[in-house]
């Protein structure tokens, strides 16, 4: 907080990207989703909506970094993911 008792800029409190706009970069990028069970889910991201739905393209769930299934295409509901990651490639 500032010394006058605002709240201090968006910019100086942290990072102020839109997520929106971060997920629109990353679309066709490899992503790392993991859902609120704590399944983790690895592949390229196809598309995010509104509400959070995910698509992901050569999907595979991970446990303990190893490969569990092979999903291919996926779709995941928004209400059930914790964090979407940009993986570095």
């Amino acid at each position: 907080m500032s010394t006058n008792g605002e709240s201090p800029a968006p910019e100086a409190a942290g990072d102020s990207r839109d997520p929106s706009g971060f997920l629109s970069e990353i679309i066709g990028a490899p992503v790392t989703v993991k859902l609120n069970s704590g399944i983790v889910y690895k592949g390229d991201l196809q598309s995010v909506d509104g509400y959070m739905n995910i698509a992901l393209e050569r999907c595979r769930e991970v446990a303990e970094g190893r490969t569990i299934r092979n999903w291919g295409d996926a779709f995941v509901r928004g209400n059930n993911v914790t964090y979407i990651c940009a993986d570095n490639a």
